[in-house]
């Protein structure tokens, strides 16, 4: 049974667990402070996914399967007199065999707050009342005794009878006992006539470091460094330069190049291994101090990916970049001499500039690696170029087929990439499989759409032996903070074509924007030069915008591969280790009505993925990455081709390092300044807005409206409702032969999910905003609440019937109908108004009205409202939305202005000092 408490910022947790008939691998995060959700894959014993019969197609597969999505969410935390609180849902997405809701509320006492109890209530499972209670011994922190009343009703599960759920009955009194040691823990309970178990492994995602970095290259020391030449000797002899390119060469920095202007020491390089940005930096000033001449004053580093300037870090005074390294000065007295900005076309130096480093000797023999980069053994070797040939194992993993719920595959990938001129590289791949299951499934795929993606087992089946990849890139950057990408070639193993990116970086560093655009053509089964005859353009713009706790919102919208054109967003979040969380959601004009989706409910595609990087769990740095997603892989509906060198990719990690805090990262590796900010980041946590709340709801309650506010404003809400009554007929009547056209259909769906969004985007200004807009958030989330509770005790008190029960305008619901469900007044509208009337208000924004406005058109279109009835919600929210913001508004000290026209839109910003 479920408790109030949620795990700590950062957690993440897999294990099994097993609960007859049930069995469960689950995954499971705390995503955001309060905010935990898991994912299950649950077998069910007892019946067969597919058939009961042996030897058929689907036999394979054993027991039935359900993926399930939970989601709990603490609105409190414990006070001394108060339980913490938290409200959950069960199995919120997919085929909700377990669905349900619950509320619990949890208090902990003694003097070691070693005793835990528990008390909540649930809608459907668990089913009306539970609790629990959890003992720890004070002499055994490890270990716990919990005692629980099972609330779930486990006759009403899916198929209770065949699988023995329905024997269970509804729960009942249980007891368990707990063991954690670390990152590992166990459960094993007694029900009344069974025991469950449970085995888990948690990883604290807020943890920099899991393995001291006991291999990490010792810092570049001055006194392995031959004595400085003069600025004249430098001139006069490349043996110079040399040296420094050949130091830094052997601590993993590539595409070098030096050039001396005057006093000042220039620099353009990368660092394939250092992950952070200003210690990749710090370590080159360090190496460059070393070898510079005597009479350099400053130094210009820029920092390359892919040919391109990235970043570029003036220091303008190289003794108090020396004082620094040796500890004389401090942090803010060194950063008055650094400039970090971002690197514009000529900071690079070109190609053709590096005469004194011609002939330079590049020590990269092939040879064999054990551990690095993650990789339990690879064949490598890399040059100073960072031209690079490498052969890795490979192992994949695919589930939920038919003929067996694990699919896999055993290969081993050889890929090779070089550079061939200034910007422009050459990269391939081949892959053998060794072993794999993979090409023995033998559905065929149901989709309607062209087969983009479903038909992955045929390209199993083709040679073992193939060619995945060869590419041309172009990479250029135009100007600063420009860059564009042209691509052409063999894009993956199932398309080839061409195209090419663009992406812009305003100076704001939270967002960023690209196009790509890709003329793209099947390829055969083979795995070499065949193909096959789709061809397709898909063109995909995406904006990425930064979040508070190290967040990241991705909207793509355009035409993806089937030729089907939507939006795809997608969230990830990078905790302290680096490790990052993220899911997608895809919704698009496909209409992928095959199972698992349906004509009345098209699947759309959604998936969850997990990017480790392995420095936080090797003993010396590195850049390299593991991941894994979760998403079905035979379906063809809002897919994208694999990029090949995204642009975003390449400078988002560069980009975060340069405009966090200092920019400097853990620049000198000193160790007195480990605790800095921009060294080791403290993590954010959520204020508790509760005491606002109250504060806001008695601050308005003090101030209502007084009767004849009250009297004017009900006279106008009541002549606006009564003269948009006359429309509700001929609205219907024109809607009602019209109700099955696409674009009715897509405005229906419109004003169903906008208010949810606009709710979503007041709570998300409450979580992630400045003062300013958590103030309007608070006020907006007050509203939609309140305008929530007006519009159902209306509907209980009116009870009328929706236009699509085919009844009388002001006819009462018919049988078997709630009145919850009744249409006057319309729940969608009076939540969207309500969210935006504060903001509107605000930030003096009227268009927000409109936006509002066309959900609650929304709704008539789809025929679930009169027009009425949404007049009469937009006039509930509006109303409270207004009366909040004018009672619990702040004098703001600026205020910005949106007012779109019919071809022009103004805006005006003004700052009261």
């Amino acid at each position: 049974m479920p408790s109030a408490s949620v795990e700590y910022d950062g957690y993440f947790g897999m294990g099994y667990s097993y609960d007859s008939p049930y069995g469960a691998l689950w995954l499971s995060s705390t995503i955001l402070p309060n905010l935990q959700v898991t994912g299950r894959f649950v077998s069910i014993s007892g019946i067969r996914g597919f058939t009961d019969v042996p030897g058929e197609f689907g036999s394979g597969y054993g027991r039935y399967k359900d993926k399930v999505f939970d989601v709990k969410a603490k609105l409190w935390g414990e006070t001394a007199l108060l339980p913490s609180v938290a409200i959950g849902a069960t199995d919120v997405l997919g085929t909700q065999l377990f669905k349900g809701q619950y509320v619990v509320a949890t208090k902990t006492f003694g003097a070691a707050k070693n005793v835990e109890l528990s008390v909540g209530y649930g809608n459907k499972r668990p089913d009306g009342l539970f609790a629990g209670a959890r003992w720890r011994p004070a002499g055994m922190p490890n270990w716990a005794v919990v005692a629980e009343y099972d609330g779930n009703d486990y006759t009403r599960d899916y198929r209770a009878l065949a699988t023995g759920a329905a024997e269970r009955g509804k729960g009942g009194p249980a007891v368990g006992l707990e063991y954690r040691w670390g990152w590992l823990g166990a459960q094993v309970a007694r029900h009344r006539d069974h025991f469950s178990a449970n085995m888990y492994v948690s990883v604290p995602l807020g943890t920099r470091q899991f393995l001291p970095q006991l291999t990490e290259p010792p810092v570049f020391k001055r006194k392995d460094a031959a004595p400085r030449p003069t600025l004249a000797q430098w001139e006069a002899s490349p043996a110079h330069g040399a040296a420094l390119v050949q130091a830094l060469a052997k601590q993993n920095y590539k595409n070098i190049r030096v050039a001396l202007e005057g006093t000042t020491l220039n620099l353009t390089l990368n660092n394939s291994r250092i992950s952070n940005l200003g210690r990749a930096v710090g370590r080159a000033s360090g190496t460059a101090l070393a070898f510079a001449p005597v009479g350099v004053q400053s130094m210009r580093i820029t920092y390359t990916k892919l040919d391109q300037p990235i970043a570029t870090y003036e220091i303008r005074d190289t003794g108090k970049l020396a004082d620094y390294f040796n500890g004389i000065i401090g942090r803010e007295a060194f950063l008055q001499t650094v400039v970090v900005r971002y690197a514009r076309p000529d900071d690079r130096i070109a190609d053709g500039e590096q005469g004194l480093l011609a002939g330079i000797k590049d020590d990269n023999g092939l040879g064999f690696h054990a551990g690095r980069d993650g990789n339990i053994v690879q064949l490598s070797s890399e040059d100073r170029e960072s031209n690079r040939f490498k052969i890795v194992p490979k192992i994949g993993f695919l589930f939920n087929d038919p003929g067996g719920a694990l699919r896999y595959e055993v290969a081993a990938l050889g890929t090779y990439d070089r550079k061939l001129a200034d910007g422009l590289f050459l990269s391939g791949a081949v892959k053998l499989n060794l072993i794999e299951d993979i090409s023995d499934a033998t559905q065929t795929s149901n989709s309607l759409l062209p087969h983009v993606r479903s038909d992955i087992a045929e390209y199993r089946r083709g040679n073992k032996f193939q060619l995945n990849r060869l590419m041309l890139n172009k990479y250029t950057q135009l100007s600063e903070r420009v860059y564009t990408r042209v691509s052409a070639g063999l894009y993956e193993e199932m398309f080839r074509g061409a195209g090419g990116q663009i992406m812009y970086l305003p100076r704001d560093s939270r967002w960023v924007a690209d196009l790509s655009v890709d003329a793209l053509e099947q390829r055969g089964y083979k795995g070499w030069f065949d193909k096959r005859d789709y061809r397709t353009v898909t063109a995909l713009g995406a904006l990425h915008y930064r979040l508070p706790y190290d967040m990241t919102v991705t909207a793509r919208a355009g035409q993806f591969l089937a030729k089907d054109r939507g939006v795809r967003l997608e969230f990830k979040r990078r905790f302290a280790s680096g490790i990052e969380l993220g899911a997608w959601y895809t919704k698009t004009n496909g209409n992928d009505i095959t199972s698992p989706g349906s004509p009345s409910d098209p699947y759309n595609d959604k998936g969850i993925f997990m990017s480790i990087p392995l420095r936080a769990m090797l003993t010396a740095d590195t850049q390299a990455n593991a991941g894994f997603y979760l998403a079905p892989w035979t379906r063809d509906v809002g897919q994208m081709v694999a990029s090949p060198g995204d642009l975003y990719d390449m400078i988002e990690n560069p980009r975060r390092d340069m405009t966090s805090y200092d920019g400097l990262g853990n620049f000198a590796e000193r160790a007195d300044e480990q605790n800095l900010a921009a060294v080791n980041p403290p993590v954010r946590t959520f204020g508790n807005v509760w005491p606002r709340f109250n504060a806001r709801i008695e601050q308005s309650a003090g101030a209502s409206p007084g009767v004849p506010d009250w009297a004017r404003g009900t006279g106008l809400a009541a002549g606006a409702i009564l003269a948009s009554a006359l429309l509700d007929k001929p609205a219907d009547r024109y809607l009602k032969p019209r109700q099955d056209d696409g674009a009715m259909r897509n405005l229906g769906k419109f004003g169903k999910n906008m208010p949810m969004v606009l709710a979503g985007a007041a709570g998300a200004a409450l979580a992630f905003g400045d003062e300013r807009a958590q103030n309007t958030g608070i006020i907006a989330m007050q509203s939609v609440a309140a305008s929530v509770g007006l519009a159902y005790g209306g509907k209980y008190l009116v009870g009328r019937a929706r236009p699509d029960e085919e009844r009388g305008p002001w006819e009462r619901v018919g049988d078997g109908r709630s009145r919850a469900h009744a249409a006057f007044p319309s729940g969608h509208s009076a939540v969207a108004f309500a969210a935006v009337t504060p903001f509107a208000m605000e930030y003096d924004a009227p268009w927000l009205y409109g936006v509002a406005a066309l959900a609650s058109v929304g709704r008539v279109a789809d025929r679930q409202h009169w027009v009425s009835d949404v007049v009469a919600g937009g006039v509930i929210g509006y109303a409270v939305g207004g009366w909040l913001w004018n009672n619990q508004r702040k004098t703001p000290g600026s205020s910005l202005s949106i007012v779109p026209g019919l071809k022009s839109v103004s805006v005006a910003y003004q700052k009261t000092y």
